[in-house]
């Protein structure tokens, strides 16, 4: 019998016919998950007006309601030291530091800190006057290739802030103490463990703060 004969009970031209449509299935099938993965666009909003005060300054915006404080500094303000890395709130590079605490800007409506006070790492030191921290990753060596530099700056700005305001972290020994909590190498390993360093400069990073800390009366 021929590999091309039909089957018993079937007709030449039926047989063509399936195996025409056979053929032709794995396109159909492709097409129709193609369609399946494309997301919809969801249709955008209006945009709204807020005022972001950045570094000691107002500044009046319309956005999109879906806009993130990163995006907001970086697109609309020019801020480009705030960094996007995960854009999941994961590795803390675009951290910066809001009424005194330090939040990941990438996962933060811009519209839910208008009017709040926004420190970014251009708000802390500037060339010829840099922030006692920003000096002390320099010469201590607290980086390599500095992507993740400003979210650790800010973050380390504000971990020694709420460490004078008596916050107590995961390895404080005693969370009922009063004042200050002394700023040791765990603490400081513990409070800056949002932020990540692919290059592996944390115990370097550390020994900045540190230095810091204990000019700020707070190690």
């Amino acid at each position: 019998m021929s590999h091309d004969s039909p089957p018993a009970g079937a007709t030449r031209r039926g047989f063509l016919q399936s195996a025409g449509a056979l053929a032709g299935a794995p396109l159909v099938v492709g097409q129709a998950r193609a369609a399946r993965s494309e997301p919809e666009t969801p249709p955008s909003a209006p945009p709204v007006g807020l005022t972001l005060r950045v570094n000691g300054q107002n500044h009046a915006l319309h956005v999109e309601p879906r806009v993130t404080l990163l995006d907001a500094l970086r697109d609309n303000l020019g801020l480009t030291g705030t960094k996007k890395g995960c854009d999941r709130g994961q590795c803390g590079a675009c951290t910066v530091i809001v009424d005194g605490r330090r939040i990941n800007s990438c996962i933060a409506l811009a519209l839910a800190h208008d009017g709040d006070e926004i420190t970014t790492i251009e708000g802390l030191g500037q060339p010829g006057q840099l922030h006692p921290l920003q000096a002390a990753f320099i010469a201590e060596d607290a980086f390599q290739c500095g992507y993740c530099t400003p979210g650790q700056i800010c973050s380390g700005v504000a971990l020694m802030e709420e460490a004078r305001r008596g916050d107590c972290s995961a390895v404080t020994p005693d969370v009922r103490q009063q004042g200050a909590v002394p700023l040791g190498d765990a603490e400081i390993r513990e409070r800056m463990s949002g932020n990540l360093c692919r290059c592996g400069a944390y115990a370097n990073i550390v020994r900045a703060v540190r230095i810091v800390a204990k000019q700020e009366g707070v190690a």
